[in-house]
């Protein structure tokens, strides 16, 4: 069945259509990770926009319910160049078809990809729309341009939690697995073939915003010590507060950074009350709080091989990222340092306060996908909340 990709700039892209039968809007962006499309598809940043793959094949190795970031895909439709006829992996439950087509997403194949991602990088990102059914491509663009992109957007509100909970208080989810190799150690459990290791101790309790909250993230921070509290995107700080946590962590999230007020307000009453750490739309979010700004950037950092440099240490790490806004470094106050900048376009890519315990990085130090070069975070805010008086 044939299917349409159209931008709203009247470049439009014929193929074949697999997952939902559907016509969806949003803005067109391109992603370069080689694995981890089911983690794209369900990582809640992706809210309101049209992903492309540049790596060649995807749906090799299936689906599964462990690899999904939250309860669903977020994406508005998926686009590749060609989807493998086969999903051979023994983690496998389903075809990437068929879990597209049980969340109604829409996909395209058989498309030059890289064709794709040379106009977005030459022209910017865009809105476009997907199509598998039968309307005409001036129909497609029309749609494209009368649809609603990230500009101005808040999708935070359709992605954060209704209400606050505490995240696996049994010590079940966050347990590290690997392959079974050998007789399980004391105290590890073992099924389907996996081994998943036991969990220290919490040692600090935090309180997590949720904007749109990748599930390894939760992991990692449990797996780091920290015994968590999620809380929705428009809790006062006062509430926050009233928890006496020993430190507060800001998570990833859709849409515009600039349109979230009610977010920035929030972080304003934290600011020198409490250990702060944020990522990605959290670290966007608290450069509003300090007084600064954001930009949009012409086509973002979406992948798993962005470089940036540690300025305090010269460090180069390979990192993970999906952004399409970065702090303007200029709108910064004094008082706020730039700890970390991206290679390839020198944006800024980290900051920390000068005197108070928060810091902050525009990418994913839990990956997944991607590297685990920026890992070593998480324990850098548990180190920073002990120094800060907050361990347990």
């Amino acid at each position: 069945m044939r299917a349409i990709l159209a931008l709203e700039d009247g470049r439009h892209f014929v193929g074949e259509a697999f997952g939902a039968s559907a016509t969806t809007v949003g803005e067109v962006c391109f992603n370069t990770s080689m694995t981890g499309y089911q983690e794209v598809l369900t990582d809640p940043s992706y809210r309101g926009q049209v992903v492309a793959m540049t790596y060649p094949e995807i749906g090799n190795y299936g689906v599964n319910a462990c690899d999904e970031e939250s309860g669903g895909p977020h994406v508005r439709g998926f686009v590749i160049e060609e989807l493998s006829p086969v999903a051979s992996n023994w983690r496998s439950e389903g075809t990437l078809d068929a879990y597209l087509k049980r969340w109604n997403v829409p996909g395209i194949q058989g498309i030059d990809t890289r064709a794709l991602t040379r106009h977005l990088r030459d022209k910017g990102a865009m809105k476009g729309c997907l199509t598998s059914e039968s309307i005409s491509v001036e129909e497609a663009v029309r749609r494209a341009k009368e649809g609603s992109g990230v500009v101005g957007m808040d999708y935070v509100k359709e992605v954060t939690p209704k209400a606050a909970y505490d995240w696996d208080p049994g010590d079940e989810l966050s347990r590290k697995w690997t392959v079974v190799k050998g007789s399980p150690a004391p105290g590890e459990k073992v099924a389907a073939g996996e081994r998943f290791e036991p969990l220290a101790p919490a040692r600090h309790s935090i309180v997590a915003y949720d904007f749109g909250m990748k599930v390894n993230i939760l992991r990692r921070l449990r797996q780091e010590g920290f015994k968590v509290r999620v809380v929705p995107a428009d809790t006062p700080a006062a509430d926050v507060l009233a928890l006496k946590p020993d430190g507060v962590f800001l998570s990833n999230g859709p849409g515009d950074p600039s349109a979230l007020h009610y977010v920035h307000e929030n972080l304003r009453g934290l600011i020198g009350k409490t250990p702060i750490f944020g990522i990605c739309l959290g670290h966007q979010m608290l450069s509003y709080a300090f007084g600064g700004k954001t930009f949009k950037l012409k086509f973002g950092h979406r992948g798993g091989n962005q470089p940036v440099k540690d300025l305090e240490t010269g460090r180069v790490s390979i990192t993970s990222q999906n952004h399409g806004f970065a702090v303007d470094p200029e709108s910064l106050p004094g008082e706020v340092v730039v700890t970390h900048v991206n290679l390839n376009d020198g944006t800024l890519e980290g900051m920390r306060h000068r005197d108070l315990p928060i810091f902050s990085v525009q990418y994913h130090p839990e990956a997944a996908p991607g590297p685990n070069d920026a890992s070593y975070f998480f324990e850098q805010f548990a180190n920073l909340i002990a120094r800060s008086g907050g361990s347990r």
